[in-house]
């Protein structure tokens, strides 16, 4: 009942700023002649400011991801005859569908020496009978499956980091599946003593309708392309859950995953990040995995996502204060802040109250301007990121509602989501239905 109160009291807030707004405007549409025209050079010139923005961010973004794929292509192919053997731990939990796929696909890593780690952590379904069934030795691989009461995700991992033997672990989501040239990719990073992480490239194998074709486009072009700009400074702020590659002693020393958080990936990385360790991006170490299929699936994924994100801020809030000495730390939360919380409320609002007064002020053209500008630039950044990626051009033309139907629903769920944390209410972990996909993304389906 308190957890329903608190909804009902979030979405009370939001209906307030709306109302709010709408009180403003309709005193501006009954003010004489003068105070509109000041109204709509007010409006025009938030209009460019927020432009402004907008530009400003793409731009910086694309420009510090353009520079990590040119640093690639000048260092790509040095070689780095010790490649340490490698600990690869599967977290699972009622992953009966698709435990197997992910399990078969690590047996296809084209790597001379790793282990595999399944964790069932208390599942109620067949997951821990599925996995034994490769239990044993897979030529030079040895699979261990282990079953632990259910402690959620972090605390799998801790376990599995526990009974890690290697000292390089690999992370790996359980719906998931990792294509064979990845720990060759990213094992090389671990060259450089000072980096603790490397992230991987997730991908979206079942694009089967338009909801997951567009979040096709988002990992790309939303999610990708900011941890390529931060792999730039060696301060990337969220290695994903399909595909982390840690350095154990990193690991180790910073006391593995906390379980406090409902983004334990986040909360980890930018742990690392503050104790000193570089975290890199690598492209090549590509991991597909299977997206919400339904409107609510995705509300409650995003719902976690940045509930978690703000709760692993949440904890560093000094360190969002200090940019200074380690400004690639500071810049790595600031944008962290900005992305999961300012970024969605000023994108939601800037829409409802641009939209809302051009349309009573009679300045509807401002309207058309505005989509189309905002529109060819999302083109232009959606073809430039799929051929970075050498990923499928059809995805591109999805950009034409990317901006105005898509990420405007994501950034009114994060808004919502960010309240709600504000507001301290509970929330439960959630399950997402999983469907296993055949794995024919990596021979000629990207």
């Amino acid at each position: 009942m308190a957890n329903r109160r608190g909804i009902l009291l979030s979405i009370g807030l939001v209906l307030l700023l709306v109302g709010v707004t709408a009180a403003c405007i309709v005193w501006a549409v009954r003010s004489p002649v003068q105070v509109q025209m000041f109204l709509i050079r007010l409006v025009v010139v938030s209009l460019i400011i927020f432009l402004g923005i907008i530009f400003l961010r793409y731009f910086t973004l694309l420009w510090f991801a353009y520079l990590h794929h040119a640093e690639k292509d000048v260092t790509a192919g040095e070689p780095w005859d010790e490649m340490p053997p490698v600990s690869v731990i599967v977290p699972a939990f009622n992953e009966e569908d698709v435990i197997e796929q992910a399990i078969e696909s690590l047996l296809e890593l084209d790597y001379p020496q790793y282990e595999v780690i399944v964790i069932d952590d208390g599942s109620t379904d067949r997951t821990e009978e599925r996995a034994r069934r490769w239990e044993g030795r897979a030529g030079e691989v040895e699979i261990r499956v282990l079953t632990k009461r259910n402690g959620g995700k972090a605390a799998a991992l801790n376990a599995g980091i526990a009974q890690a033997q290697h000292p390089i672990v690999l992370c790996m989501d359980a719906d998931s599946w990792m294509e064979p040239q990845t720990l060759r990719a990213a094992i090389p990073h671990f060259k450089d003593p000072t980096v603790g992480a490397v992230a991987g490239n997730v991908k979206v194998e079942n694009r089967n309708g338009w909801l997951t074709r567009l979040q096709a486009l988002e990992y790309i072009e939303g999610l990708n392309m900011p941890r390529r700009a931060q792999g730039f400074i060696g301060a990337v702020n969220i290695v994903p859950g399909p595909v982390g590659i840690f350095r154990r002693e990193a690991l180790e020393e910073v006391g593995g995953y906390d379980t406090d958080t409902f983004a334990e990936d986040a909360d980890l990385t930018v742990k690392l990040v503050t104790e000193g360790w570089k975290v890199l991006y690598e492209d090549a170490a590509i991991t597909w995995t299977a997206a919400p299929e339904t409107a609510m699936d995705l509300i409650q994924q995003r719902y976690r996502w940045t509930r978690g994100l703000l709760q692993a801020l949440r904890k560093r809030k000094g360190a969002l204060l200090r940019p200074f000495p380690d400004f690639p730390l500071w810049l790595s939360l600031v944008q962290m802040a900005f992305e999961s919380v300012l970024w969605p409320i000023l994108n939601v609002y800037a829409h409802l109250f641009f939209a809302v007064v051009a349309l009573s002020l009679g300045a509807g053209e401002l309207l058309l301007y505005w989509w189309a500008l905002l529109t060819m630039l999302d083109l232009v950044i959606a073809l430039i990121t799929v051929a970075m990626e050498e990923e499928e051009l059809g995805l591109v033309p999805y950009a034409l509602v990317y901006r105005f139907f898509f990420i405007l629903f994501l950034d009114v769920t994060k808004t919502f989501a960010a309240v709600e944390e504000a507001l301290n209410l509970g929330m439960e972990w959630g399950k997402l239905r999983r469907v296993a996909y055949q794995p024919a993304a990596s021979e000629g389906g990207r």
